[in-house]
């Protein structure tokens, strides 16, 4: 007897892209719309983030939080929570109405406490490999900001250290400054 397999059926772009809003973070991963955990902790953290970065970074180009869509080379939709697009990327300078091929310059993750390592990493490893400069993970229990320059180039700053990054010349402030009390 012959064994049967039923292939799922993979979500599109179209059809991911007309999910109602249902107030959770998704991701198309595998053609399938993914949640991605976030919280009131985690939009706090957020939106900090933009706040301290915003001045800097519309100098050098476009800053997006976690609505912004990214098309990375496995085909997969991924949402940082907050991205930044440098100007040069664009083409003619116009932000794409859709999805954005490939990975944003700078792609920052704010980690919750129920967070898949294994999906994170494979999450890194396709920012790379779809053009990402520098990756930032924050980690709000361990008040501590993890750097990636490259999958092997990694380091972690605590909550008193200052960060900075030369993808927004002038931007410094203490990994604190992002976290809450």
């Amino acid at each position: 007897m012959a064994e049967t397999t039923t292939a799922k059926r993979k979500m599109t772009e179209e059809e991911f892209m007309r999910l109602p809003d249902d107030g959770r973070k998704y991701e198309l991963v595998d053609g399938e719309a993914k949640e991605v955990p976030a919280g009131f902790e985690h939009d706090v953290i957020v939106m900090r983030i933009g706040f301290l970065m915003y001045p800097f970074a519309q100098k050098v180009g476009y800053l997006a939080a976690s609505s912004a869509g990214f098309r990375m080379v496995t085909g997969n939709i991924r949402s940082p929570d907050v991205s930044l697009v440098l100007y040069e990327r664009l083409p003619e300078g116009k932000v794409p109405e859709g999805f954005m091929d490939g990975a944003p310059d700078l792609a920052i993750e704010v980690i919750s406490p129920n967070e898949d390592w294994a999906e994170m990493e494979r999450k890194i490893g396709e920012y790379f490999a779809s053009g990402a400069k520098e990756i930032w993970l924050i980690d709000p229990d361990k008040r501590t900001l993890t750097v990636y320059k490259s999958p092997s180039n990694i380091h972690t700053f605590h909550a008193d250290d200052e960060i900075e990054t030369n993808l927004l010349p002038g931007f410094r402030c203490k990994v604190s400054e992002l976290l809450l009390e």
